[in-house]
């Protein structure tokens, strides 16, 4: 049984966050070997290796040191948007920006969902990571739209709702965008041909999706007729032609999204912003998405996770359905390649969502829990060769999130290519304190957290560790010593900053553990910007001065993931002192350097 794993790329056992070794039950092995058609389909022809092509080296920018603001593009809220953030609202926000001598905006995944099931709306469970969310567009600002195709009293509620209400959003952007389409909006031909059978199978299962979801079936093809999930069966090929205007909306609206993210980069390359979009791209798709609708290559019987670590004893299942290890190592990557292409057209800088997902997954068979997974293996080189080519010919900075259990090695690999580093402030640390932002690789973007980590005035009162007691990810005894590492962390972090000069003892000394002031958020991350990697991002949420968190991992309805908006508009936002104080530190820290492209 080992054996046979083995030659599929399955590892019998694994090494855990600590060192600790785990073997895998054996039915892990069957269900995976079973998933990856192992009676039918040949071994891998050698086993894949952890190094790096000579040829694999990405694109990085010059010689500066670049900073920039990462948001999630939902929270915005503005005078203008209809509930949710949209491309337009990132105009406005690339405009300030600029001017504060930022080098880029850093995007949430802006995939493809389920518009006939808004709320599921996290974007790193896509439909599709090869097409876009059409909930993003700025309808106001679509070609042949009139205030009369949306009603304005529903807008202004859905504009201060405190939560982004994914269904009413959609219901009133899918309306207004039919209008326009049905007024005589036009779809380009040239577009149709670029995207071919992706782009018509895409537009085919939104149309099929809103039918199955009005018939009470969901919104994914897991759960439709045995007929409607053969997207070459005679139900599909009837369903494009007595639909065919509905499908080809669905592509236009494909083309919005293009074209309107095509602008914002433009944009963001005119108001001289050296990096422009920073993208990213979600380390699969939901098992019942467009993306696996008909494709031999997705396997939607096995779920992305992680096993068991600090943040979570029981380990995570991420529901996401992985590309297949077998398929990708028959075809060099071939479908890895074409999705990786699309992602790094308009982005100068890409974010690899669970970088080490190019080596290997922790997946999970049909029935299992996070804690029988184990790790399969993807041709490392391939894929690197892959990632290497598209960000060189679209001059894309390649980060990669190399976070949680990094296999030995990962890193040099990634070094060598030149992907930079992901390295987040809380967790660099080693038994005497922080690492000093000095000691912090160059190839590297360096940041406090990310959207799965609390803000930093949720960090800094410990309400993260709050919520995983309360959600029971950890135990009692566990949250205990969690409380009392905080407060050592924050002791650590003080002591930092008035050793690097950013804060006096006196101020140190008057802040306590309720709440972090501003002259503290300002401080903190002036410390970390003084590092010299490539890349310094800011949340926004940090800008703002929120508490709490815009996801907390392994939950769903516990918690409202992804729905949180800023506490402000756009336009207070960037008026606010904080937004000044702490955007003219990070300037002065990381000033525009000429030719730093």
């Amino acid at each position: 049984m080992h054996a046979r794993a083995r030659a599929y790329g399955i590892q019998p056992r694994y090494d855990l966050v600590g060192g600790a070794v785990h073997d895998a039950p054996d039915e892990t092995l069957r269900g995976l070997l079973g998933a990856f058609d192992a009676d039918t389909l040949p071994p891998l022809v050698s086993e894949p290796r952890l190094t790096a092509p000579a040829d694999a080296q990405c694109h990085v920018p010059g010689q500066g040191r670049h900073w920039g603001i990462a948001l999630q593009l939902y929270q915005l809220r503005s005078d203008r948007n209809w509930g949710i953030g949209d491309f337009g609202d990132l105009h406005v926000l690339a405009g300030h920006a600029a001017q504060a001598g930022a080098a880029f905006l850093g995007l949430n995944p802006l995939h493809a969902m389920f518009l006939s099931d808004p709320l599921r709306c996290s974007p790193f469970s896509p439909s599709n990571r090869r097409f876009l969310n059409p909930l993003y567009l700025a309808v106001d600002q679509v070609p042949g739209f009139r205030a009369d195709m949306a009603d304005a009293a529903v807008l202004e509620d859905l504009r201060a709702a405190e939560l982004v209400d994914y269904p009413g959003v959609a219901a009133a952007k899918l309306s207004a965008l039919r209008a326009i389409w049905s007024a005589g909006a036009t779809l380009p031909d040239d577009f149709v041909a670029q995207g071919g059978d992706d782009l018509r199978r895409h537009a085919l299962f939104e149309v099929a999706s809103a039918a199955m979801v009005d018939a009470g079936n969901g919104a994914g093809w897991l759960g439709w007729p045995k007929a409607w999930r053969d997207v070459d069966g005679d139900a599909m090929r009837q369903m494009a032609q007595e639909r065919a205007d509905d499908v080809a909306f669905h592509m236009w609206l494909q083309y919005l999204c293009q074209s309107q993210l095509q602008a914002l980069r433009d944009r963001c390359r005119d108001l001289g912003m050296a990096i422009g979009l920073y993208l990213d791209f979600a380390v699969g798709e939901a098992a019942d998405g467009s993306g696996s609708w008909g494709s031999d290559i997705v396997l939607p019987d096995v779920r992305i996770g992680a096993p068991p670590d600090y943040f979570n004893e029981q380990g995570q299942d991420w529901g996401l359905a992985p590309l297949s290890p077998v398929a990708m190592a028959a075809t060099r990557a071939a479908p890895f390649r074409d999705l990786i292409r699309h992602a790094t057209r308009q982005a100068g800088a890409l974010r690899i969502d669970h970088a080490m997902g190019l080596w290997q997954l922790f997946l999970m068979p049909e029935g299992a829990g996070a804690a029988d997974g184990t790790y399969a293996r993807y041709p490392l080189e391939d894929m690197l060769s892959a990632l290497a080519e598209a960000s060189r010919q679209n001059r894309t900075t390649i980060i990669g999130e190399d976070l949680g259990n990094v296999p030995p090695g990962f890193r040099e690999v990634m070094e060598a290519c030149r992907i930079l580093s992901y390295r987040i402030f809380f967790f660099e640390r080693r038994d005497d304190g922080f690492i000093p932002p000095a000691d912090y690789p160059r190839d590297a973007l360096a940041c406090l957290s990310t959207h799965d980590l609390p803000t930093f005035r949720g960090w800094w009162k410990g309400d993260d560790v709050a919520l995983r007691q309360r959600f029971g990810f950890i135990s009692d005894a566990a949250a205990t010593e969690q409380r009392d590492a905080r407060t050592v962390q924050r002791a650590d972090l003080l002591t930092d900053l008035v050793a690097a000069g950013l804060l006096t003892a006196d101020v140190a000394a008057g802040i306590d553990p309720s709440d972090a002031p501003a002259t503290l958020t300002i401080a903190v991350h002036r410390h970390l910007a003084s590092a010299p990697s490539r890349l310094f991002a800011v949340r926004l949420e940090d800008m703002a001065a929120e508490l709490h968190p815009v996801n907390v991992p392994s939950t769903v309805d516990e918690y409202p993931n992804w729905r949180r908006k800023l506490s402000m508009p756009l336009d207070d936002l960037v008026a606010t002192a904080l937004f000044r104080d702490l955007t003219g530190g990070l300037a002065a820290e990381r000033p525009i350097e000429p030719n730093a492209v």
